[in-house]
């Protein structure tokens, strides 16, 4: 307007700092402070503060009901997940407040739900937070403004499910004009089930084509969103990250020991939202040509909170060991070799090197490093150990050997 007064209005968050918002999870606390900036003195009524989280879900479909009848059917649902008011700036009496020209800001807070779904834009629907501020002045049109936010809802792989390994076997029949053209078979198996963004997933895989025509081997991470509404289901799958195998001849055998399929900066999963969910999968297929591929689809969760290095690092790393016995890629030596000569690792030069050396200096210098403490000290840090051997240098004597009961 040509004599508006207000020259800004807007809603800031605590924690932003060169144009990077803060992102929350449920149970944090949202802080921030409307701006208002006026030209001039101006009479306000009232300035109100809203906070909103919304799923929603809208798609059409269209149905034929006959030969020359045809109509669209909507499909739409929506669910609040967090709904706030609050009034920053309350007349005193009935009577609007006048503020002088500059700068004002209005503080608020308020703590979202415990459980909250994390933020997504999808094809057909959408979960968003915002801020709504909303300034009424007499004789004027409000004044609105709105901040939107971001959730991520915490998704931890570090669980005994997420960590088990995930495998499965498919075969199919080649056919070519109603003739039998030999068996593809495939068997795939990964790690574990949960992965964070920008990690890489080892792929195990076995292709047998026992056909007359060569195959190619594929696999890919799927994202599948599925809309929920009025009882109907709408899904949408994009692949978000791809790799192709070298083909594979007839008659030929062919082994995946690991090969690296890394995952792209995408949303985690999404499984308690009453209107959408969002999943993936990791599907390995095999291009038959004149059949139809032959598919095999393992589970996968994509989360927040990345594998641990220690703790449920060790019990992985177990895991992984015993999945590549099982898988046959690797087998442990049945007896340990026996550790290297000691003359083999330090010569004798260093030895006599190294007993020349002065002992380390002590944080007190008056100390002196004579007399019999310091010289046994010495003495056992270069004293070269025994050779290594089978047999015991110092066999028990016959008085303390152990009889045997029976005798």
């Amino acid at each position: 307007m040509l004599f508006d007064k207000v020259k800004a209005f807007a809603v800031q968050l605590d924690g932003a700092t060169a144009g990077v918002e803060p992102v929350f999870s449920g149970g944090q606390v949202v802080a921030g402070r409307v701006l208002l900036e006026l030209a001039g003195a101006a009479r306000v009524g009232t300035l109100k503060l809203r906070a909103r989280g919304r799923a929603h879900v809208h798609w059409t479909e269209s149905r034929s009901a006959g030969s020359s009848t045809a109509y669209t059917q909507s499909y739409s649902e929506r669910v609040e997940v967090v709904s706030h008011r609050a009034t920053l700036l309350p007349p005193d009496t009935g009577e609007p407040t006048t503020l002088p020209a500059g700068h004002h800001e209005f503080p608020f807070s308020f703590q979202l739900p415990l459980t909250l779904v994390t933020s997504f834009e999808g094809k057909h629907g959408s979960v968003r937070y915002c801020i709504k501020a909303t300034l009424h002045r007499p004789w004027v049109p409000a004044r609105r403004t709105r901040k939107v936010f971001t959730v991520i809802e915490p998704v931890d792989i570090n669980t005994p499910a997420l960590l088990a390994p995930q495998a499965g076997a498919r075969e199919k029949v080649a056919r070519s004009w109603y003739c039998n053209r030999g068996l593809v078979s495939l068997s795939a198996k990964i790690d574990r089930k949960g992965y964070t963004p920008g990690e890489v997933i080892p792929i195990f895989a076995e292709i047998d084509n026992g056909s007359t025509r060569p195959v190619l081997p594929r696999a890919a991470v799927v994202q599948t969103q599925t809309f929920m509404a009025r009882g109907a289901q709408k899904q949408k799958r994009a692949v978000v990250a791809s790799l192709a195998g070298e083909p594979v001849g007839p008659g030929r055998r062919v082994l995946w020991q690991g090969r690296a399929l890394r995952i792209p900066p995408v949303g985690p999963s999404i499984f308690h939202c009453r209107v959408l969910h969002v999943g993936y999968s990791l599907k390995v297929c095999v291009d038959i040509p004149g059949t139809s591929k032959l598919l095999l689809e393992l589970p996968l969760v994509i989360g927040t909170v990345p594998l641990h290095p220690f703790g449920s690092r060790s019990s992985s790393v177990g895991s992984h060991a015993s999945f590549l016995l099982d898988w046959g890629l690797r087998a442990l030596p049945e007896h340990p070799e026996a550790p290297p000569d000691y003359s083999e690792v330090v010569t004798e030069e260093e030895v006599a090197v190294a007993s020349q050396s002065p002992f380390p200096l002590l944080p007190d210098p008056r100390m002196s490093l004579e007399g019999p403490y310091f010289a046994y000290i010495q003495e056992f840090r270069y004293r070269p150990p025994p050779l290594y051997s089978e047999e015991d240098p110092n066999p028990p004597s016959e008085a303390m050997r152990p009889r045997c009961m029976t005798c």
